[in-house]
């Protein structure tokens, strides 16, 4: 991977690349973006949940339900076929 970073004086510019022979007779990829469009991207990114942030979205009820289904499910799992 080649990488450079430039700040461009004008919006006309002509950029020359000088990339590895590796590369020539391949398909080579060329992205134009801001540090700011990166930046606001990883900032929109949620934040972790820690398990303790989903108490009580299930009712007991609920709960009860996809325990007996995860139970049947790691059962017919196990079972010779």
């Amino acid at each position: 991977m080649v990488q450079t970073i430039i700040t461009p004086e004008k919006a006309n510019l002509d950029i020359s690349v000088l990339l590895p022979e590796t590369y020539v007779g391949k398909q080579v990829h060329v992205l134009f973006y801001t540090d700011d469009e990166v930046n606001n991207a990883v900032a929109s990114v949620p934040l972790k949940k820690k398990p303790s942030d989903f108490f009580g979205t299930l009712s007991e009820e609920e709960g009860e339900k996809l325990q007996q289904y995860i139970i049947q499910s790691r059962n017919e799992w196990e079972r010779d076929i």
